[in-house]
């Protein structure tokens, strides 16, 4: 029995830099999102994303992210240039600190022409904004699902994401827009940032309640909370030492606000939607 989707790990990629030419340190997560543009014949055109934290894309002029190979061989670093040739980003984020959210186009034609393997989550199908939340009934207890590779644990000669469960915390100061994340009961650390958070699907549910019969796209990783503690000193009193803990809870943005970034990127760099189908017809 699965409760989430196969693909859904395919949308999820480790994120690193070159620390020699054949070295790498992976230090963040992400996960490819599709951007719903319309449909085209029998089929759906999408603008694909990667999406991460805005901390992991800052100070950097490229990245690399990890793909499988289609066939059974080790996993490929892909280059992601982050910068133009006049050192301008190619990625986007909220002009509010609050919200840490990046996202960069992606060509997927290109990483198709690889032969790698990927997946991404569709907007109009897979990912479930505050709106959509409500519409779920999704409130505190429920169950979800952190994605990605937590301490660099990319899993060896290939990808293998760590699936970490927990409950929601608290997400009705969410639910009414009055807080710009919500909390997962759930242990993350560094290297889960920007991975993506998925609800499980609960078959049973208590009278006056819905059930959810599918797993859907949440929330992107932020950040642990942290525990504080200070050690004084007996002799004068004053405080000495400060010790951070991981509180066991995660901080967790909700889709709206890289649905906000996305549309602020087309919308600055005045990208008009028959374009992107056009493009989106070329790379298919």
């Amino acid at each position: 029995m699965a409760l989430i989707p196969s693909f859904f790990l395919d949308c999820v990629v480790a994120i690193g830099i070159d620390t020699t030419p054949k070295e790498f340190q992976w230090i963040s997560s992400g996960f490819l999102y599709g951007h719903f543009l319309e449909s085209v014949g029998n089929k759906n055109a999408y603008l694909v994303y990667l999406i991460t934290n805005r901390h992991v894309f800052q100070g950097k002029s490229h990245l690399y992210v990890r793909f499988n190979p289609i066939v059974q061989e080790k996993a490929r670093p892909y280059k992601l240039p982050l910068l133009d040739k006049n050192d301008k980003p190619l990625w986007f984020t909220s002009p509010d600190t609050e919200k840490d959210i990046a996202v960069i186009v992606i060509n997927v034609k290109k990483i198709k022409d690889e032969g790698l393997q990927f997946s991404y989550f569709q907007s109009d199908q897979h990912a479930a904004n505050i709106s959509k939340l409500e519409e779920l009934g999704i409130t505190e207890g429920d169950y979800a699902y952190t994605l990605g590779f937590p301490m660099g644990l990319i899993g060896g000669d290939r990808n293998f994401v760590i699936v970490r469960s927990g409950s929601i915390a608290r997400i009705c100061d969410t639910l009414m827009r009055a807080n710009k994340e919500f909390l997962v009961d759930t242990f993350v650390f560094p290297g889960n940032s920007g991975g993506p958070v998925v609800s499980k699907p609960e078959a049973l549910a208590i009278s006056g309640t819905k059930s959810q019969s599918a797993a859907y796209l949440i929330g992107i990783v932020k950040s642990y909370i942290p525990y504080e503690d200070v050690a004084v000193s007996l002799q004068t009193q004053r405080p000495r030492v400060t010790f951070e803990e991981n509180s066991g809870l995660a901080a967790v943005h909700p889709i709206d606000f890289i649905q906000e970034v996305i549309q602020e990127q087309l919308k600055s760099q005045k990208v008009l939607k028959e374009d992107l189908v056009s493009e989106y017809q070329k790379r298919t």
